[in-house]
């Protein structure tokens, strides 16, 4: 990269000052030098930085350390930098501005407990100001603005970057620094270097307008700021004045994802530099084009990408196809990133364009089709990422002719075949080699050609190749080693100490035997889902070194025994799975020597006991999962003060008794909670509503790993758990931190659900059936909109289902069945697509029962003691109305004299009505006179 001009002059200025300046054995002025001695007071020196700021060692504070003196000037020399980077605590003194002919002040690095001292607005000669991760917190003071000799500025937050998986924010970041104006930047117009990172910005309104009354600034970089850009306007090219600017880093910001990248960036001619990383851009669109990043650039002759060497728009959400012009635009390029988008389509074949190119990193695209053979002639290639597309197709030795500065190539999770030759000698000699899910082509052996590569290989992914057979005793040298999803069998010899950090996969294989063998430098060991047996003493006890492991996955063997009490001797475990083998005996005791244990995994074996009182150690412990064992006795009360960060908690299938605990409740981040299949009793307790992380809208960490996340080098490895929800039993890891699970099931729980459940409005499934719940279904159970599945079978729960349900949209497994519930079931189609069974035994009506519902809201083939009275009246009027019947007709059939009469009493009415018929008959049809 071409160095910016005026850092060059910085340093050789800097340097001439300490080497010119030291060598005159002047005394520095005694203002300056009681102001330096008042400043040592103030502070707190835990490395002794100030060790020799004392007059009673050396009078002449120009030779203190960290202290740089001027050229003499008049009779004398004043102290011209202070560089005190580094450990310091506490404040900084206000006799610093007495140090008039300061120019250079770097107090980056250090732990002061305050906000930026306004008072450094003071020293009028300051040239150079760095109060990077200084400690210093709060709104950052607009009297900076008043050193207009300002070169060089730079304020960066306390953050570390590798510990940031979420973006800054002044609601959950403690002691963050802020601006809530750039103003006062406009005055510091000599400024050429600025740099404001880790800084909330949020608030910084017109930031770009500011920025444009900085002529003379050469680098510029907002990173991790929570920038917003500003209205249209300024997206158009209005920022004309920077056209110095040859470094601009605006990286992970996050801007809203109908943002686009600004117009102004592609007239900056001298650019160099573009890093706009880890954001929220829909396209690339300006000058009203939209969509296709080639379209989007426009022709490179017109603006500054022709001689841009290093762009990285990673991580956004770019999408089209890459162009012919696209690659012929930018020939100067060095580095290219464009990894984590959106972008599709085959990559053009004039690539080779690109002659200068040494860095290409397309991965976590969608793009397709073959890689171009013209890549074998980029002669300065050292690195090409191209995993995680759609691309397909043969690769052969013209892809790789000439490529012999290549370190770098990873292909994984595409669809390639290898078709090298066996006899192939590659051009190269990698040192990271990742080709997971491509077929390698030569049998299903490791192919010769990589075994060449074995004297600087410490990188090796060949997951999912299908390669079988034994392991080359070379492989075990290779510092990162994945060879998981493969049919490789045989035994595991002793992992030697290779002198640096071991990490190795090699999970869903066939290697059987005992476990080997680790040294004490290995990291990370994934040994799962192979055929291993025996016991674990060997492996765990027998060496006595202190281990540095901090990821073991031994889960899906054979193995047996009990668990050796020798873990002390693993005191960098995080992640630790011995789930789904033979284990028997209790948890062990020295269980509590892993105060950094993350995530504990021992389901699925035959372990009993009580969970013992030292795990209270493991006070970071985020998951527990002890599900289907033999453990009894209670809930410890220690769980919800002890372990303040755990998130999931499956003890489901064990033997545990006793009441849950109102303790448990003080678990504020727990996500999942699974007691199923147990012996509780009693209560559910009234404080669940303290469970705050399952009222809270959830989501997956954008960048970075979150606390479900194991880094292994080269990549993370994101933790799992097995929840019953729908019905069935679902394993979860992708999105495992979105899931919001309560299973209190088949247990002997009494008394009502508390309302304060309904509360949990981001919860996602509740299973409380198979219990001996009463009472009513809560009226405001329709709170829990976010509610997918919901059991409630096989309790004693009465009254009407509340008509609140209707308003649950996402709920789509219902059971409420074999409980006292009445009534009519609430009226929605959601309800009508849940099947019958999830109803029956109670007394309910309407869809999706085929049983309608009667005027009073019951069913009507289900009647009361009311209507059965009435059924019997009308039973006895029919029996009495027939009796009466046969009685007369038998009177008449047997007596004559009754016959005859009776039927001339009908004769004698019959003639009376036809009488009266006629007449009436007659009077209507008479003519008129």
């Amino acid at each position: 990269m071409k160095p910016a001009p005026i850092l060059a002059a910085l340093f050789f200025l800097v340097i001439g000052n300490i080497n010119g300046g030291n060598n005159i054995n002047l005394v520095c002025p005694e203002i300056e030098r009681e102001a330096l001695l008042s400043i040592k007071a103030s502070l707190k020196d835990p490395s002794n930085i100030l060790s020799t700021w004392n007059i009673s060692a050396d009078v002449n504070c120009c030779n203190w350390n960290g202290v740089v003196c001027s050229n003499i000037t008049g009779g004398g020399r004043h102290v011209q930098q202070l560089r005190l980077q580094g450990g310091l605590r506490g404040k900084m003194n206000p006799s610093l501005v007495n140090l008039q002919h300061l120019s250079y002040l770097d107090l980056s690095q250090n732990e002061f407990e305050e906000t930026i001292p306004s008072f450094i607005g003071s020293i009028a000669s300051l040239e150079y100001l760095n109060l990077s991760r200084a400690g210093f917190y709060g709104t950052v003071p607009r009297s900076i603005g008043d050193l207009s000799n300002l070169r060089v500025l730079i304020l960066e937050g306390n953050y570390d970057e590798s510990q940031l998986s979420v973006q800054l924010n002044v609601n959950n970041v403690a002691r963050e620094m802020d601006v809530d104006s750039l103003e006062w930047l406009s005055r510091l117009s000599r400024l050429e270097l600025l740099h404001v990172n880790y800084v909330n910005l949020s608030r910084a309104a017109s930031w770009q307008q500011v920025i444009n009354t900085l002529p003379s600034l050469v680098e510029l970089k907002f990173r991790y700021c929570n920038l917003n850009f500003d209205n249209a306007p300024f997206n158009n090219g209005v920022i004309s004045n920077v056209t110095s600017l040859a470094i601009l880093d605006l990286s992970r910001n996050n801007f809203r994802p109908n943002y686009t990248i600004p117009g102004w960036i592609f007239q900056l001619s001298n650019l160099t530099f573009l890093d706009l990383s880890y954001n929220s851009f829909q396209d690339l669109s300006y000058n009203n084009l939209e969509g296709d990043i080639s379209d989007s650039f426009g022709n490179a002759s017109d603006c500054f990408l022709g001689s841009l060497e290093w762009l990285d728009l990673s991580r956004n959400q770019i999408s089209g196809n890459l162009s012919d012009r696209f690659f012929g635009d930018f020939k100067s390029l060095i580095v290219l990133k464009l990894g984590s988008n959106s972008l599709s389509g085959a990559i053009p074949v004039n690539i080779v364009k690109m002659s200068s190119l040494e860095y290409l990193d397309l991965s976590v695209n969608k793009f397709t089709g073959n890689l171009p053979e013209s890549v074998g002639q980029l002669f300065n290639f050292r690195y090409l990422n191209i995993r995680d597309n759609k691309m397909e197709g043969v690769l052969t030795k013209i892809h790789f002719a000439n490529l012999t500065n290549l370190y770098y190539l990873s292909a994984s999770w595409n669809n390639f075949t290898f078709n090298v030759g066996r006899n192939w000698i590659p051009p190269f000699k990698l040192r990271i080699l990742m080709l997971s899910s491509c077929d390698l082509g030569e049998g299903t052996e490791i192919p010769s050609w990589i075994e060449m590569q074995k004297t600087q290989i410490h990188t090796l992914d060949l997951s999912s190749t299908g390669i079988s057979g034994n392991v080359p005793s070379w492989i075990w040298k290779v510092r990162f080693l994945n060879l998981s999803h493969n049919q490789l069998h045989g035994s595991i010899p002793v992992i030697s100490d290779i002198g640096r950090r071991h990490y190795l996969y090699l999970s869903s294989n066939q290697f059987s035997g005992s476990l080997p063998r680790v040294a004490p430098n290995v990291s990370a060991l994934d040994l799962s889902n192979n055929s291993f047996s025996g016991g674990l003493s060997h492996f765990l006890c027998e060496m006595n070194e202190t281990y540095s492991l901090g990821f073991l996955h031994l889960g899906g063997n054979q193995l047996s025994g009990e668990i050796p009490d020798c873990w002390m001797k693993w005191p960098s475990m995080e992640y630790l799975n011995l789930g789904n083998n033979i284990l028997s005996g209790t948890i062990p005791n020295s269980i509590g020597f892993l105060t950094g244990l993350r995530s504990l995994n021992l389901y699925g074996n035959k372990i009993s006991g009580p969970i013992p009182f030292s795990m209270s150690s493991c006070t970071k412990l985020v998951k527990i999962g002890l599900s289907d064992n033999e453990i009894d006795g209670s809930i410890p009360s220690w769980m919800g003060t002890s372990l303040a960060n755990l998130k999931i908690l499956i003890l489901r299938s064990n033997k545990l008794n006793g009441k849950i605990s109102s303790g448990i409740c003080h678990l504020n981040y727990l996500q999942i909670l699974d007691l199923s299949d147990n012996k509780f009793s009693g209560i559910i307790p009234r404080c669940v509503d303290n469970f705050t992380a399952m009222a809270t809208e959830r989501s997956l960490p954008e960048y970075g790993i979150g606390e479900l996340d194991y880094n292994t080098y080269r990549g993370f490895f994101r933790d799992s758990a097995k929840v019953a929800t729908k019905g069935s039993e679902l394993q979860y890891d992708t999105i495992l931190a979105l899931v919001t699970n309560i299973d209190l099931s088949n247990n002997n729980l009494s008394g009502d659900i508390p309302k304060e459940l309904t509360s949990l409005v981001e919860l996602r499934s509740l299973n409380l059936s198979g219990n001996q719940l009463t009472g009513s279904i809560p009226d405001s159970i329709g709170d829990m909109k976010q509610l997918e599945s919901l059991d409630l079978s096989r309790n004693s729960l009465s009254g009407e289902m509340p008509n609140s349900f209707r308003v649950m949209s996402t709920l789509n497994y219902l059971n409420v069945s074999y409980n006292k519930l009445t009534g009519r079931i609430p009226e929605s189609t959601q309800f009508w697509g849940f099947n019958a069974s999830s109803f029956i035994g109670n007394e309910l009506c309407g869809p999706p029962l085929t049983n309608s519902c009667s005027n009073s809201g019951g069913p009507k083939n289900r009647e009361d003691k009311s209507s059965s009275k009435i059924e019997w009246y009308f039973v006895f009027l029919s029996l009495g109305y027939g009796f009466g019947f046969s009685v007369v007709c038998t009177t008449l059939a047997l007596n004559k004299l009754w016959r005859e009469a009776y039927f001339g009493f009908l004769e004698n009415i019959w003639n009376r009505i036809y009488l009266y018929c006629y007449t009436k008959w007659a009077r209507l049809t008479k003519p008129a006179s």
